[in-house]
């Protein structure tokens, strides 16, 4: 007779979470943010040498030392609040738009289109009336061309929003050789179609839009029927079509949506801002915003906090390499990605649970033995038989 093999049962096993409390997942954050911060410390002594409270102090300083570093932090989160509202409806249809690089650039692209042919010829008012026009066609129309692929052939949206961004990038440095042949090869600021400033400040438009925005992205998405019909098409299209909801109308609407909201947010790189456009007017914020808002769990308010994280690490190691003499960037980086993969990962223990086997056996229920199904048969023969016996007394 063949002996039984003994399964060992594994050392530990993750178990998902049925009830989370409240409070857990901002404990979770909490202490995540705090061993990035202390990891912060530990990589930068290790190789600047540098004393971690200094790295520290470093950093508010790089955000918070200055009114004009203060300023500059304000207006690099709402650039990056506006990139980040422009992907969350389409992320939270799960449809993965990663083409907000391109459609703020050809947003950006359609106004200083504007301002190069118009600028002095017409009215300086005019031509921001028509730049922003230009810029929300163009930003809605680069946006819903992988929308109506994705709508009709059901092309993976992942790639051609990602390669639009490429095919953006080489329009406007073809374009800006049309513009200069000869020299740098960069297009000068210019002086047509500006916003006015505000306060001195050429940003608080910005400002005051990422604001506006912000509001209004949380209320399309929670109390509209558009951001209801947007949910159920996230959970599951096959729901949403049984209830009735156009999915393709639901995913172009969307995306045009998106488009509109980058447009914008291009028109204010160019009009308000850089007063110029380049291949790295977007400057990688259209990637970074997945992060903001998924963070944010694609709430537009909370993406106002995720923004501010993300502002103040960049902006807190470029002046910690500042100070440390290192003029490249790519230290700051690497501990700014680590930061985030550590604050992404606390994620995993939101939702699971390791429960070790030792732990299992220990805290288990007991289980009843269990019984054959003779056995039980047998039993309730036992148990009938005393009230067939009365029963027969009865009869006698």
């Amino acid at each position: 007779m063949t002996p039984t093999k003994k399964t060992r049962e594994p050392l530990f096993h993750l178990v998902k979470r049925t009830t989370v409390k409240p409070w857990l997942p901002w404990a979770v954050r909490a202490g995540a943010l705090v061993a990035a911060f202390l990891l912060i410390g530990i990589l930068t002594f290790a190789s600047l040498d540098i004393n971690p409270f200094k790295v520290y102090k470093f950093m508010f300083e790089g955000a918070f030392g200055d009114n004009f570093r203060l300023m500059r932090l304000l207006r690099d989160l709402a650039i990056l609040l506006l990139f980040a509202l422009a992907v969350t409806p389409a992320f939270k249809m799960k449809f993965w738009n990663i083409g907000a690089e391109g459609q703020v650039l050809m947003g950006g692209f359609a106004c200083m289109f504007c301002i190069f042919y118009l600028g002095g010829k017409v009215n300086d008012a005019l031509l921001i009336v028509i730049s922003l026009g230009a810029s929300l066609l163009v930003g809605a129309i680069w946006a819903v061309i992988p929308a109506l692929f994705k709508a009709k052939w059901n092309t993976n949206e992942t790639l051609f929003t990602l390669m639009m961004n490429y095919v953006a990038i080489q329009v406007i440095l073809y374009t800006i050789k049309v513009w200069v042949p000869t020299g740098t090869g960069i297009l000068t600021p210019s002086p047509y179609g500006n916003l006015p400033t505000i306060g001195g400040e050429n940003f608080w438009f910005s400002i005051i839009v990422a604001l506006a925005m912000t509001a209004i992205m949380f209320v399309y998405l929670r109390y509209t029927k558009h951001g209801y019909e947007i949910t159920v098409v996230g959970e599951s299209e096959n729901t949403a079509r049984y209830i009735g909801i156009n999915v393709k109308k639901v995913i172009i609407r969307t995306l045009i949506l998106s488009g509109l909201i980058c447009g914008v947010t291009g028109f204010l790189l160019v009009a308000g801002i850089n007063h110029t456009v380049s291949s790295s007017s977007a400057g990688g914020r259209g990637f970074t915003a997945i992060l903001v808002s998924w963070l944010a769990k694609f709430n537009p308010i909370a993406m106002i906090f995720t923004s501010l994280l993300v502002v103040f690490l960049s902006k807190g190691m470029d002046e910690v390499m500042t100070q440390s003499g290192v003029t490249n960037s790519f230290f700051s980086q690497v501990v700014t990605g680590i930061t985030f993969l550590m604050i992404i990962g606390c994620e995993f223990f939101i939702n699971y649970k390791i429960v070790f086997r030792h732990h299992a056996k220990a805290g288990g229920a007991p289980q009843a033995p269990t019984v054959a199904p003779s056995e039980k048969a047998a039993g309730n023969d036992a148990e009938a038989s005393p009230a067939t016996a009365q029963t027969a007394a009865k009869e006698e």
